[in-house]
């Protein structure tokens, strides 16, 4: 078969297992990264070339340097394919794709996998619910939703992955004072109702528009929490048969149909309203999900995301067929906490229920699988009460995030 050459775009060190699944099914890798991550482990095995670009901030590069770096490149190159790793380099691929005609998602499909306002507005109009929420363009539009809709309210970035950048708010003068602070960078952000309830993330995998694979899972503290006050991440799938299962699958179909993936991996985020019960978009994302995620994903199903969406990308550049293995029905779960110490004394976390202890500098990270979710859950919290009293650490850490 045909050796592909396919250019992996990532401003975060991840993507390993995609690269190496790829250079195993035959094919060329060159990797487009941050300069500062040269140190990094990349698999070096997996990866012809590769190429850095300095970052003007975290995660952010000069498109029009990258625009024309790539231009040289194709001059010696044939590309087929150009993945981007993170959510955070989904519009630098896109950005590719369109300039150079390279097959896969183009600008205009990108938008509703990365910006937040271009996906609320789509989900809206296909008939999916969302909490209510206005762009911030406007200051008579502004103070008829504060108006309309009490508080409180969110201030969100359009752009950005995760919980960072989100801002409570709780009433109108602390909400101008707050879009005055953004100054010429009001336009990048949103304004929504704030909803209490349980959040979910459903991880998925597409191939010619058929979901041929869905995890869903419970956060046990919203990100939005982690990510403001400290403390500990922590998240369990649920049964494939649970009523709560079934729901999140409808919904998140409906959202991938709707905003025409064709192919690939997503990480898409849902809220269940304490007020109504319904289930409510919050976002949605075209790669697989960050903290460890696919670990979590891994312990429960045994399939790998990283490594099927490579079998994907595979299949479709060289017109095979692909078929994903049917998933094991485990429970999982897993913990992130950051720490004091470098590395963390594992030894009094030994369990059975123990897939993997996960080598991330001060930080405590745990994945556990059971048959059982009631045993899955006691872990959690024991491991956590065990954090909580021992061992956490509430200062932000120094170094770029994980995505």
């Amino acid at each position: 078969m045909e050796e592909k050459t396919i250019v992996c775009i990532s401003c975060y060190y991840k993507g390993y297992d995609f690269m190496e699944e790829m250079k195993k099914l035959g094919n060329k890798i060159i990797l487009v990264t941050s300069e500062n991550l040269k140190e990094k482990n990349w698999p070096w095995e997996a990866i012809d070339e590769v190429f850095y670009m300095p970052e003007l901030k975290p995660s952010v590069w000069n498109l029009d340097h990258l625009v024309q770096g790539f231009s040289h490149l194709m001059q010696t190159r044939k590309v087929d394919a150009v993945i981007a790793l993170d959510d955070y380099d989904v519009e630098k691929a896109a950005l590719i794709r369109e300039t150079f005609r390279i097959p896969g998602m183009g600008q205009t499909t990108h938008r509703y996998f990365r910006d937040k306002l271009a996906m609320r507005q789509k989900a809206k109009d296909s008939g999916i619910n969302v909490p209510e929420f206005t762009s911030v363009f406007n200051n008579d539009e502004v103070n008829r939703f504060v108006d309309k809709v009490p508080g409180p309210w969110v201030l969100k970035p359009r752009s950005e992955a995760s919980a960072s950048g989100i801002k409570k708010i709780t009433n109108r003068e602390q909400l101008w004072e707050a879009l005055n602070e953004l100054g010429e960078e009001r336009h990048l952000f949103l304004l929504e109702s704030f909803k209490p309830g349980d959040v979910y993330h459903v991880d998925s995998l597409t191939f010619n528009k058929d979901i041929v694979f869905t995890s869903a899972s419970k956060y046990l503290a919203p990100p939005m929490e982690v990510s403001h006050e400290g403390g500990v991440f922590r998240t369990k799938t649920l049964g494939r048969y649970s009523d709560e299962f079934k729901a999140l699958d409808d919904v998140n179909a409906k959202v991938l149909s709707s905003f025409g993936l064709i192919y690939g991996a997503t990480h898409t985020e849902f809220i269940r309203s304490k007020d109504d019960g319904k289930y409510y978009f919050l976002e949605t994302s075209s790669r697989v999900g960050g903290a460890h995620i696919p670990d979590l994903v891994e312990a429960s199903s045994n399939i790998n995301i990283w490594r099927e969406w490579a079998k994907i990308e595979d299949a479709l550049l060289k017109g095979k067929k692909y078929e994903v293995s049917k998933p094991t029905g485990y429970y999982s779960g897993l913990i992130i906490a950051l720490i004091k110490d470098r590395e963390p004394d594992y030894n009094e976390f030994e369990c059975e229920e123990v897939v993997k202890f996960l080598p991330i500098d001060y930080h405590v990270g745990i994945v556990y699988k059971s048959n059982d979710a009631t045993i899955v859950q006691e872990r959690l919290d024991r491991a956590a009460e065990k954090i909580h009293a021992e061992l956490l650490n509430i200062l932000p850490p120094k170094s770029k995030p994980s995505s």
